[in-house]
């Protein structure tokens, strides 16, 4: 069985995932109904293209016109319970569901105009209106993603109107009239239809119809063989198969689940036929898919809505989140070779199949799409340009094999199968708009980022451990893509001012603050200029920056740090954040990557996902790295060092935890070994009490190379 044989309608979203394939075939079962749902699809493909291509339409329409498009095709996919299937009443109901999601689009078109013309007065059609999208939004994302969702969005619209006004406190909020909630909610561009509908409908769907067209080309297939050619012969290769496999695919897919689903039917019989417990094998391949949301170029949605907050180019987001992906599934691979060890896995044949040369030569013009979308992002282009080019260069490809030219059925497949895979992504994003748009308006989300700072006590190490529990508990019933946006919006504030604050105090500490940022603390304290030209202890510097008021902080850093280090500084927050998000994949007692590869593996879900958790550590151990040391936007000098220690302290660290290294460890030595990777992994440390720790470890995995090769 193939990768490409597989359902990828499941690549929709990240962590909910709908198998909207078996809704189709099973679910509605109708033929007229199965066409209406293609023909439905084909043009919400058509159409998008021509918005993000050639169109010149307000926001507000496309944004809306997205939700009603992709609303229904989720009413026509997924029943509103189970139990009603092909009931006649469910359809008549679906069916007014599809005409009301139409008459909400014609309705902002032709009578946005006359709402301005009456001052922003709401008349009965306008009530109406706006409360049913509103309801409609609700209805179609417990359909797909379950009642948490939908929960949270009333318990944020009625904070607004309702009970924010009975809190005390920093969470008291006077209210706002039902009347303006609607109107931010529906007609403005800050609520359902904001800037996350607006990144939803440009370069999430793009980037996802650039995915399915890849996969409709073989792509799928290829990356599986050219990942099994690479590493079926090394030591534990199965395991590696899984690595770059789901590392691969996952670039291009963006969602863990479907990673798994996609490469997890080849891989983990290959790793139990080469000798890995089945356990074992189901985490590698949840560990392994977890990480495809971490590899650029695609990132799942989550580079383009980091891209947005942050104001920094896409660009530079996936070039600086190269490195921290690579740490993590070297992570991986580090427990793959350690396990392979240990259950004395050996390297296995090739067929010709999966030789490299033979894999190359059948499929070599898949890589020229990526090449290309990779080129014009670095030229400048728009990721919606670029992503339009590469889908039209994965067809001009396509007939350089023999097996997988796509002509205008293939086409039209492709798209399809693009729209099916945004459906549930796409009434996600928009539904997400409404608390997004309430923490904007409230302030919540500066309020929560200082109740942060305040239980952290202004840690940095708390922070984080603090927004890593906080994306678990949201984890349970968010996807990971909006479990970023909620958690980005909320403490991605407090964590961007500790870390820059952290780089402050180093500066005043050392003396090499410059001048003009020197001059702020004449408002504070004259006297310390000269303390700080020498350089002062950290004590005295903490508490000189903390009488520096708040509204002139945000100079001082700019003028401290500079703006691009600032930049830096606010897309490691995020970024941080975002690689918290993804531990509810992993993590029980819900994780629904780790359960997907039980299926397959056919293990316990919960003890598998406590194995996933442990070979994921690289989720929790890169986002402290990112925290202390610049591995985001540091110089290549230092990003150099940086990596090469980190590798292997994190080496270090898997073989002290596993309690093998090139054979089995004693107590002793495992504590050596635990040593030497803090040694080579905690931040700031002399150059030569890292080389101390790499000295350790390689003493270390030699003697347990020699061990091993007497026991063979």
């Amino acid at each position: 069985m193939t990768a490409s044989s597989q359902p990828t309608d499941s690549q929709s979203t990240d962590s909910q995932e709908i198998n909207l394939e078996d809704f189709e075939t099973k679910h509605r079962s109708g033929t007229w109904l199965n066409r209406l749902v293609f023909s439905l699809s084909v043009f919400l493909a058509i159409a998008h293209i021509y918005i993000n291509t050639i169109a010149t339409l307000p926001e507000l329409w496309v944004s809306a016109f997205h939700f009603a498009g992709f609303g229904a095709l989720c009413a026509l996919l997924v029943p509103a319970h189970p139990k009603w299937r092909d009931s006649k009443v469910a359809m008549f109901f679906d069916g007014a569901l599809v005409l009301t999601l139409i008459g909400m689009v014609l309705y902002i078109i032709f009578f946005e105009d006359a709402l301005y013309a009456r001052g922003v007065t709401f008349n009965n059609a306008d009530w109406v209106v706006s409360s049913v999208a509103v309801l409609l939004s609700l209805e179609l994302i417990r359909r797909t993603s379950g009642w948490f969702i939908p929960l949270l969005i009333l318990v944020a619209l009625s904070y607004v109107v309702v009970w924010g006004k009975w809190l005390g406190g920093i969470f008291n909020f006077p209210g706002l009239s039902l009347e303006t909630l609607l109107y931010r909610s529906f007609f403005s561009t800050d609520g359902m239809f904001g800037s996350i509908s607006r990144i939803s409908w440009s370069f999430v769907f793009m980037f996802i119809l650039f995915g399915a067209f890849l996969v409709k080309s073989g792509a799928g297939d290829f990356i599986i063989n050219l990942s099994r050619s690479l590493a079926s012969k090394m030591i534990g290769g199965p395991g590696f198969v899984a690595v770059l496999g789901s590392g691969l695919m996952g670039s291009v897919s963006g969602s863990s689940v479907a990673n798994t689903v996609s490469t997890g039917v080849i891989t983990i019989p290959l790793m139990r036929k080469a000798g890995f417990p089945a356990r074992f094998s189901a985490g590698i391949e949840a560990a392994a898919s977890t990480g495809g949301q971490l590899m650029p170029p695609v990132m799942g949605a989550g580079a383009f809505i980091m891209a947005s907050y942050t104001q920094v180019s896409y660009v530079t987001i996936i070039s600086v989140a190269a490195i921290p992906a690579l740490l993590y599934f070297l992570s991986v691979g580090f427990f793959v070779r350690v396990e392979a060890k240990r259950s004395k896995v050996i390297a296995t044949e090739n067929d010709d199949a999966v030789v490299v040369s033979n894999v190359l030569k059948e499929g070599w013009h898949h890589v020229i799409p990526l090449g290309i979308l990779v080129t014009l992002l670095i030229q400048g282009f728009t990721p919606t340009y670029a992503a339009g080019l590469g889908i039209i260069s994965v067809i001009a490809a396509s007939f350089l094999s023999k097996k997988h030219r796509m002509g205008p059925a293939a086409i039209v497949d492709a798209m399809a199968q693009g729209a099916k895979n945004m459906s549930t992504t796409a009434v996600l994003l928009v539904g997400i708009g409404l608390v997004v748009n309430v923490i904007s308006t409230t302030g919540v989300g500066n309020t929560f980022s200082l109740l942060i700072s305040d239980w952290a006590g202004g840690s940095l190490f708390f922070t984080i451990v603090l927004v890593a529990i906080a994306s678990l508990v949201l984890g349970m019933g968010l996807p990971v893509t909006a479990s970023y946006i909620v958690l980005g919006t909320l403490s991605a504030p407090a964590l961007f001012n500790l870390i820059a604050e952290s780089q402050l105090l180093e500066m005043m500490a050392s003396g090499s603050l410059p001048e003009a940022a020197s001059a702020v603390f004449m408002l504070v304290d004259p006297s310390a200029l000269a303390t700080l030209a020498q350089g002062m202890p950290m004590e005295q510097a903490e508490a000189l920056l903390a009488q520096v008021p708040n509204d002139f902080k945000g100079m001082l850093m700019d003028q401290a740090l500079g703006a691009q280090s600032v930049a830096m500084i606010l897309v490691t927050a995020h970024m941080i954040i975002f690689w918290l998000s993804q531990d509810s994949n992993v993590t029980p007692p819900v994780c629904l990557t780790a359960f997907a590869a039980a299926a397959i593996a056919k293990t316990p879900p919960m003890l598998t996902g406590m194995t996933a958790w442990k070979l994921a550590k690289g989720l929790y151990i890169v986002p402290l790295l990112m925290a202390y040391t610049p591995l985001i936007g540091g110089d290549p000098e230092t990003l150099l060092r940086l990596t090469f220690f980190a590798i292997f302290g994190m080496y270090a660290l898997v073989a002290a935890m596993e309690g093998y290294l090139e054979d089995k460890l004693s107590i002793m030595p495992r504590v050596v070994m635990l040593v030497a990777s803090i040694m080579m992994l905690w931040p700031n440390l002399d150059l030569w009490i890292q080389c101390i720790g790499l000295v350790l470890f390689i003493g270390l995995f030699v003697i347990g190379n020699k061990s091993y090769k007497k026991s063979m």
